[in-house]
């Protein structure tokens, strides 16, 4: 069954954004935080994603990484004068 959640106490600005962003979009500022807390609520935390992602193996060490990453980005600011 469907349920209810109120929000109060939102300040003026934040409100006014939800109202630009639903605009936006197309949509109602109720509908547009329904869309928001369901990809919200589909998303793992932030513990749940580093746990997922400890358990992940790879055949790179950290130096392989970080030299992927260096080539990648250009060397740095200021290196090789």
């Amino acid at each position: 069954m469907p349920k209810t959640v109120q929000i109060r106490d939102l300040d003026d600005d934040v409100y006014a954004g939800l109202v630009r962003r639903a605009a936006e979009a197309g949509t109602s500022v109720p509908e547009l935080l329904r869309v928001e807390a369901a990809r919200l609520a589909a998303r793992p935390s932030v513990e749940e994603w580093l746990q997922r992602t400890r358990r992940r193996s790879s055949t790179l060490d950290r130096r392989q990484v970080l030299d992927a990453l260096d080539e990648q980005r250009g060397g740095w600011p200021g290196a090789g004068r």
